[in-house]
């Protein structure tokens, strides 16, 4: 699919989702990966991840249009544009779009093991990390004693 095939595809969902004519430009972006789609309020543009069409299909690609055409039309008539305001929610549940967009298969969170933990000098508690902390800047939850830093072993890693 092309920008022009995707210029109709949203001219044609706006006006079948809200009745409202889409007279702006919609393009593919190739870059995005952690967003779907994108408004932008200046230009009154819509981008459209490339990424989640391949990984997902037309149909979730649809709901996200739908999502950037909530924004577009509720920002060209003044009202609650923003992820947070009644309307938008309103708009949303009433056309059918997604509030969020799936994460892309290669994207997905990868957990980290645990590399570090902090060990409390009167009650000797441990707690679990996976990313380095100041244990000056922290106390034992427990019984409000001093915490150590130590780093894991690969062999100590749960």
């Amino acid at each position: 699919m092309d920008n022009h095939e995707l210029q109709s595809w949203v001219e044609r969902v706006s006006l079948e989702a809200f009745g409202l004519p889409f007279r702006h430009r919609a393009v593919f972006n190739r870059r995005l990966s952690s967003t779907g789609g994108r408004y932008f309020m200046k230009s009154h543009h819509i981008e459209i991840s490339a990424k989640q069409l391949a990984a997902y299909g037309a149909e979730e690609t649809e709901k996200i249009i739908k999502h950037e055409l909530c924004h577009y039309h509720l920002h060209l008539l003044g009202r609650g544009y923003r992820h947070r305001d009644p309307e938008f929610k309103e708009w949303l549940a009433r056309s059918g779009g997604s509030r969020y967009c799936k994460p892309l298969p290669d994207k997905a969170r990868k957990t980290l093991p645990y590399r570090y933990k902090l060990v409390c000098g009167s009650c000797r508690m441990e707690y679990l990390r996976k990313r380095k902390a100041d244990p000056a800047r922290y106390v034992c939850g427990r019984c409000r004693g001093r915490l150590s830093l130590h780093a894991l072993d690969t062999a100590q890693r749960p």
